[in-house]
C-alpha cells in the first residue's frame, strides 16, 4: 500500500488544514461528489474503469484494482473484495464512492459469480458513524446534509483530511442514479440479494418515495421473514430521512399482528421506536421482551442493520433493546469492537 500523503487530494487536504476554504475547491477534481456525477453511462455500463480519476483520491489505484479483479471473476480473496469495507471501516472513503456505480453493475449481474459480495459492499461507502449506533435518536438515520462552508459537519474529516461528508454524498448520489438497476433485484430469488438491495437502496435519496413504495409492494408478496424484516427496516429507514406519519401507524399495525413472524413484529418496533417520539407502550415492551430471545437476536444479524448495531459481546438486536427500552440497564463490560464476535 502506498502512501495516502503522495496523493493529489492530500495538497487539498493540507491546504483546508492551513487555513483555505472548502468551499473553493467545490466541484473542482478533488470533489468526489462532482467526479461522480461526470462518469457517463456508457463507462459505467460498459465499467470502462480507467475513464475515471481514481488516482485524484487516496489509495484510488488500489480500489480501482480490486474493482477490475472482482468484475473479472477472480477468487473472492484474490479480488480483494474487502478493498472497499476495509478502507470504510478505516474512514477513507473517498476511491470507494468511485467504486458504486461499477460494484452496482457487477451486483446486478446475475451471472456473476460474486454478485453477493458485490452487493454486500455496495452502501458501505454511503454509510458513516454508524456502528454501534442503536439508539431512538440515531438508528436509521441519515445524517443531516453535508455543506461546504466548513469540514465539521456531521461527519467530520476522514483520516486522510478530506471531507467525510463529501464522500458519503457521493456514494448516496450514485445509489440514487442506480435505483431503477437495482430494484429488480428486490425480487431476486436469493433472499441474502433481496435483503443487501433493501440495505443498499434505503440509503437512496427518495424524495418522491419511489423507493419506500417498491419497499412495500416486495412486502405484500415476500414470504421470507428475515427478508421481511429487512424490507421493514428498509421502509423507516427511508421514511427517517422522508418522513412520511402514515408509515409509523403501519409500523404499529405490524408489531401488533400476531400473524406476522417475530422477526418483522421486532423491525416493527424497533422502526416505530425510531419513527416517532412517543414514549413505548407497554404492550410494545412486552412484545419486545417476550420475542427478543437470544437465538432470534443472533439469526437477525443476518440482517445488515442488526449486524452493525451490535457491539462486543451484544447483538445488535439486544443492544436496540437495551438503549431504546431499558437504557438503566448496563451495558457489557470491555472494549467496543464493531468487528468483534456477538455472544
Amino acid at each position: 500500500m502506498g502512501d495516502w500523503r503522495t496523493d493529489p487530494t492530500f495538497a487539498m487536504c493540507r491546504a483546508l488544514v492551513d487555513g483555505a476554504e472548502l468551499a473553493s475547491f467545490v466541484g473542482g477534481p478533488f470533489d468526489v461528489r462532482a467526479v461522480v456525477a461526470t462518469i457517463r453511462p456508457e463507462a459505467k455500463d460498459g465499467l470502462l474503469l480507467d475513464e475515471v480519476p481514481w488516482e485524484h483520491f487516496p489509495q484510488g489505484d488500489r480500489v480501482r484494482k480490486a474493482v477490475r479483479l472482482l468484475h473479472a471473476g477472480a477468487p473472492v480473496p484474490a479480488a480483494g473484495m474487502s478493498v472497499v469495507s476495509g478502507m470504510c471501516a478505516n474512514d477513507m472513503r473517498a476511491a470507494a464512492a468511485l467504486a458504486v456505480p461499477f460494484i452496482a453493475r457487477i451486483a446486478a449481474d446475475t451471472r456473476h459469480p460474486h454478485r453477493i459480495d458485490a452487493l454486500a459492499e455496495l452502501s458501505s461507502p454511503a454509510r458513516a458513524r454508524h456502528f454501534g449506533v442503536a439508539s431512538r435518536e440515531e438508528l436509521l438515520l441519515h445524517r443531516t446534509d453535508t455543506h461546504d462552508d466548513g469540514l465539521y459537519d456531521d461527519y467530520g474529516v476522514e483520516v486522510t483530511g478530506y471531507p467525510a461528508g463529501w464522500s458519503v454524498a457521493a456514494a448516496r448520489s450514485a445509489i440514487t442514479a442506480d435505483t431503477a438497476l437495482l430494484q429488480p433485484l428486490l425480487n431476486d430469488p436469493d433472499p441474502t440479494i433481496r435483503i443487501h438491495t433493501a440495505y443498499a437502496l434505503a440509503i437512496a435519496t427518495d424524495p418522491d418515495r419511489t423507493v419506500r413504495s417498491a419497499f412495500r409492494t416486495r412486502f405484500a408478496i415476500e414470504q421470507d421473514p428475515t427478508v421481511r424484516a429487512a424490507l421493514v427496516l428498509a421502509i423507516a429507514e427511508a421514511t427517517r430521512a422522508h418522513p412520511h406519519a402514515p408509515t409509523a401507524a403501519w409500523m404499529s399495525n405490524q408489531l401488533r399482528d400476531r400473524t406476522q413472524a417475530p422477526e418483522v413484529r421486532l423491525a416493527a418496533a424497533i422502526s416505530w421506536l425510531c419513527l416517532t417520539d412517543e414514549p413505548a407502550p407497554e404492550d410494545l415492551l412486552v412484545t419486545v421482551d417476550d420475542l427478543a430471545t437470544d437465538e432470534r437476536a443472533h439469526a437477525m444479524e443476518a440482517l445488515p442493520w442488526m449486524a452493525t448495531a451490535g457491539g462486543t459481546g451484544e447483538t445488535g438486536l439486544r443492544r436496540c433493546a437495551r438503549e431504546m427500552l431499558h437504557p438503566e440497564r448496563p451495558g457489557p463490560v470491555g472494549y467496543d469492537d464493531p468487528w468483534a464476535p456477538r455472544h
